[in-house]
């Protein structure tokens, strides 16, 4: 893979442009994201404590713009270096510009997930893996969407929307779609093929392997086989910046949260400051949340400076596709991230409210399904199917009538409740079962 390349402004349906500095395309990528709909929905979608009580308690909005900024740093970090190694990039490009990819695609590195977080994925997924009627469409579609359907990825829903027709703002360059893209592979792949970092989950549904596969090829990406491809080399700086937010700020939450105690909390991030950690100087600090938070800024600082050294030490492997590990799974800080995520799984993602709302999502997203894809799918002409199919939104109602095939119809669908915030699944829901009632 070649540098040049690898920044391609091009957009899907567009022609090439002259790439300008003073505000590049990879910037209005940023700004086409921030403005989005599916982006604003994030901020009623869990991170980790759902529905938070508490204004310091992270959704997945105040989450992926951290995200972006630590992203836009590491980009730039790395840009700077690299437009010294190669001379013939530094009259195209400025070292913004890797930071701005950089900072795009971490801003929509969430833009797929469901409601309820991870657990809204298998909620999903276990619909159509055991419910009675969604496991009825497994002879109506191919293995690859079978696939698609039973393994649902936040990762793969968010390229698709970011290449969504009805998103007219939305239109990306490959660039940044390139590095969004974790996992540059199809869903249908043999298990021993998934041993790499970038093979470990799908980052495209077979609706859009056509656009991945365009875009892949005018980035440069490294084909693996059918479907399948090596990473875009700024994708390990935003799954990077993801990393580092979500290990550190889950803890900082968690403490405040009384979930992790202070002592510890401030032992962890001791063991990521080593000798810039100033206990002294910590403790004149009044407020504890003012501790806490000046030590997590520290503390991304210096992950973010292993990252990049770590990035440009193997940028010749990398572009070679040889490098195939997550920059936080091999810096010096590995072994302190490796406990603060074995104390996260244990006092904060198992602790009552979380476990309390993933269950909730279990029940609420699975009986969404079941109630729409019937009205979709079901063809029985009922006036209840009519009424149910006009809850859905105009562009997804078009997007079922237009659809030539039970797969469409039924993404469709995951589109619409994939979609949803938590508060309007909740909602929705208790309106359908007969919970509640519109006001009147």
């Amino acid at each position: 893979m070649n540098w040049e390349q690898l920044l391609s402004n091009q957009r899907l349906g567009k022609k090439p442009i002259e790439h300008e500095l003073s505000r590049s395309a990879f910037e209005q990528d940023y700004d086409r994201i921030i403005f989005s709909h599916p982006f604003r929905r994030l901020q009623d979608k869990t991170q980790v404590h759902p529905l938070p009580e508490y204004d310091f308690v992270h959704n997945r909005l105040t989450h992926s713009l951290e995200v972006s900024s630590v992203g836009r740093s590491l980009g730039k970090k790395v840009g700077e270096v690299i437009l010294q190694r190669h001379a013939e990039l530094a009259n195209k490009f400025s070292f913004h510009d890797f930071g701005a990819i950089v900072a795009a695609a971490s801003l929509a590195h969430d833009i797929g997930n469901p409601p309820f977080g991870h657990s809204g994925e298998d909620a999903i997924s276990e619909f159509f893996k055991f419910h009675p009627f969604g496991k009825s469409f497994q002879t109506q579609v191919s293995d690859w969407e079978w696939q698609d359907l039973t393994n649902f990825e936040g990762n793969a829903q968010g390229f698709r929307i970011l290449n969504k027709n009805r998103y007219q703002g939305l239109k990306l360059t490959f660039a940044t779609l390139a590095a969004f893209s974790k996992y540059p592979r199809k869903s249908l792949l043999p298990e021993a093929h998934k041993s790499k970092r970038s093979q470990k989950k799908y980052g495209f549904f077979q609706s859009e392997k056509e656009v991945f596969s365009t875009i892949a090829e005018n980035v440069g990406l490294i084909s693996r086989g059918d479907a399948v491809w090596s990473r875009h080399p700024l994708t390990f700086l935003v799954e990077a910046a993801d990393d580092i937010c979500y290990q550190l700020i889950d803890l900082e939450d968690g403490c405040r949260l009384g979930l992790v105690s202070y002592d510890d909390t401030v032992e962890l991030f001791a063991g990521i400051l080593k000798d810039r950690f100033n206990k002294e100087k910590l403790e004149s600090i009044t407020s504890i949340d003012e501790r806490i938070g000046t030590l997590r800024a520290m503390a991304i600082g210096v992950l973010i400076e292993q990252a990049v050294n770590l990035f440009l030490d193997n940028e010749k492997d990398i572009l070679c596709g040889e490098f195939d590990v997550a920059l936080a799974d091999a810096i010096p800080s590995t072994p302190v991230l490796n406990n603060i995520s074995d104390i996260s799984i244990k006092q904060i993602y198992r602790c009552r409210q979380v476990m309390e709302t993933e269950t909730a999502g279990f029940e609420v997203l699975p009986g969404l399904l079941e109630t729409f894809t019937q009205a979709v799918c079901g063809d029985d002409g009922s006036k209840k199917s009519k009424a149910i199919s006009g809850l859905m939104p105009p562009e997804i109602k078009e997007e079922v009538q237009g659809a030539e095939t039970v797969y469409e119809k039924l993404m469709a669908c995951i589109d619409f409740i994939s979609g949803l915030t938590d508060t309007h699944a909740i909602s929705l829901y208790r309106k359908l079962k007969g919970i509640s009632l519109p006001n009147s």
